[in-house]
């Protein structure tokens, strides 16, 4: 029964796709309006049978077929049910259900409706078999499945070239990292002799640690991580990729997919924790994009940039906890981040829906009392991701600076920073779009949006609130729930780390209610700076440096983009034409002159034939007694 249902949540997504993919000019709305969201939804439910089902302490392993014999390689295509991939089925099909349903409304009137359903129904499909595989192998194919799903979703609008530079972008990104993850898998078959899990896991525990292959395995698969999960430095893709639709916003680069690095490395935490070096470059990496990233989000004004380089800071929390050794800890903030983040993404859909397609925070303003319901939608998530006691931001997050303070004192106040930073760009985000005086267009109409949006903004919100819930520690009277779930799948690692006692209690109140103080004077100084509306600003050096991002596409672009390109033009004008094309020409002009020479012996001549024919055969006998 359980085997059936998870090929049954495999299947349906796929299914979607094919039956959208290849009808989807004669399916009508209505239909794609069910089949779209169901193949989704109904993976949900079997996910909850499965999540109820299980045993944590012993996993499901089905092989569906011999997928590639080569040798001493056996890579069979094989899924796997445990307590770290029943979580993320949860998580993929769960939001990606509730994103699926607010698409209905968000893309009612666009033409490429059936089109855009069955790339979603792809991309749920490809997440899906990413968290299922066995062995890396499989969790390659849908690595590589959610980044093609990428490239068609942030390119959606094709007509726009802005938009196709932005996919291509994306998808060049994450090739680079890509692969770091493709050298990984072949040094761990030369070193393992075998891509599965279990077997990996299972030798990698008698090696030495620190041991040089494992640094170089742990590194590689980091770099598909850095790529796939938006790390500095392969973080550039991510905010362009806003250029797809919100729901692709929220669903992808927001919920799921960028979210696939932190899983990657969760699931390989013995790996990880047998590499001291990677360990630290983890959290290292983790810390410096929380930081960057939150530096950047206070001063941009497009508000789903604002939500892009808020992603990319949260997913920097994400390393720094699984760098920390807090796995737990990480798993749980990307289960967290993925109620409140959608969250704020389809309610910032909602109001660009509003406001008919208008980004820029600085032509919006007074907007609570217009569409109240989105302003408690937005206020419930920018509450919940600035680590409000006791919305699930909160949790999560304190988890993670916990064990940033065991890891050292300084790593701990840098992070502190990074979440002051992030209370302040949110609330200013709120301030700007909903409070004060409307900036936009004057008698430019601003409606609600339908119900078949807002319940979905509703769902979120309620998970955005209680879902915290789901670890509460001892500290705050809870049993750790998610901890003891994921304990199976994370004890190889922690028992490799042996992992200092945690900090006491009181300790612990100190650093919360520090971190609460200061969350909480960052809303008073946004509320103070931003609640009326924008304040004049002087342009300064520094702020047109802040506010371009500090210039690091411009400098990608100027190191790396432009001296591939010179080169490639040098490559094509002497390579190519003078020495490649010279070549290719001089065999075709060869043939030619030889075969305006040669074709004189086929003049028709009967009488010349039988000279040649006899004047060969006595060349052949002569030939045939010399050589005797």
């Amino acid at each position: 029964m359980m085997a059936f249902l998870l090929i049954l949540i495999l299947l349906f997504p796929l299914s979607g796709f094919l039956i959208l993919g290849t009808g989807f000019r004669r399916i009508p709305r209505k239909v794609v309006s069910v089949i779209g969201p169901a193949v989704v939804l109904i993976p949900f439910v079997f996910s909850l049978i499965l999540f109820f089902s299980i045993n944590p302490e012993t996993s499901l392993v089905i092989t569906l077929f011999d997928w590639i014999s080569a040798g001493t390689l056996h890579i069979p295509f094989a899924l796997l049910l445990d307590p770290l991939s029943s979580l993320m089925l949860l998580i993929v099909t769960g939001v990606g259900s509730v994103i699926h349903i607010y698409s209905i409304g968000y893309m009612d009137d666009d033409p490429g409706y059936n089109r855009f359903f069955a790339y979603m129904n792809l991309f749920i499909f490809s997440m899906v078999l990413l968290v299922m595989g066995s062995n890396y192998a499989v969790m390659f194919i849908g690595w590589e499945g959610v980044g093609l799903c990428s490239y068609l979703l942030i390119g959606f609008w094709f007509k726009n070239h802005e938009f196709n530079n932005a996919a291509r972008k994306a998808f060049i990104m994450n090739r680079i990292g890509d692969l770091g993850f493709l050298l990984g898998m072949i040094l761990l078959f030369t070193t393992f002799g075998t891509l599965d899990y279990a077997v990996i896991f299972a030798k990698a525990g008698t090696l030495a640690i620190g041991a040089p292959v494992i640094l170089g395995i742990t590194l590689l698969l980091f770099v598909g991580a850095v790529g796939k999960s938006a790390q500095i430095p392969l973080y550039t893709w991510l905010p362009d990729a806003m250029a797809g639709p919100t729901p692709v916003s929220a669903l992808i680069h927001a919920a799921t997919m960028v979210t696939a690095g932190v899983y990657m490395v969760a699931r390989s935490n013995i790996l990880y924790a047998m590499s001291p070096v990677t360990m630290s470059i983890l959290a290292a990496t983790g810390l410096a994009t929380a930081l960057f990233a939150a530096i950047i989000a206070i001063f941009q004004n497009d508000i789903k940039k604002v939500l892009a380089y808020s992603t990319i800071s949260q997913l920097g929390y994400m390393f720094l906890g699984l760098g920390t050794g807090a796995f737990t800890g990480a798993m749980f903030h990307l289960t967290t981040h993925a109620f409140f983040k959608a969250l704020l993404f389809l309610a910032a859909g909602s109001v660009i829906h509003a406001l008919s397609g208008e980004q820029d925070i600085r032509k919006m303003g007074g907007l609570k009392n217009k569409i109240p319901v989105i302003w408690w939608m937005f206020l419930i998530g920018t509450v919940s991701i600035s680590g409000m006691p006791p919305f699930s931001g909160f949790f999560s997050k304190d988890e993670i600076l916990s064990s940033a303070f065991q890891y050292g004192s300084i790593v701990w106040i840098l992070a502190v920073a990074g979440a002051l930073m992030t209370a302040f760009y949110m609330f200013r985000l709120l301030f700007l779009t909903f409070l004060g005086t409307h900036r936009g267009e004057a008698g430019k109409p601003v409606h609600e949006s339908p119900k078949v949006m807002i319940i979905p903004l509703g769902i979120l919100a309620l998970f955005s609130l209680i879902g915290g819930f789901f670890n509460v520690p001892a500290l705050f009277g809870g049993g750790s729930w998610m901890n003891q779930w994921l304990q199976p799948v994370f004890s190889p690692g922690m028992a490799v780390l042996q992992a200092s006692s945690s900090v006491s209690h009181e300790t612990e109140w100190i650093l919360a209610l520090a971190t609460l103080m200061g969350v909480v004077l960052m809303i008073f100084l946004a509320w103070k700076r931003f609640g009326k509306g924008l304040p004049e600003e002087k342009d300064t050096l520094v702020l047109r440096i802040l506010r371009n991002k500090f210039y690091i596409d411009e400098i990608y672009d100027f190191l790396i983009i432009k001296p591939i390109f010179w080169l490639s033009k040098v490559f094509y004008q002497f390579i190519e034409l003078k020495f490649i094309d010279a070549m290719v020409n001089g065999f075709g002009n060869l043939v030619i002159r030889t075969g305006s020479v040669v074709r004189f012996l086929q003049a028709g001549n009967v009488g010349f034939y039988l000279f040649v024919m006899v004047f060969s055969i006595i060349g052949i006998l002569v030939y045939n007694m010399l050589m005797k």
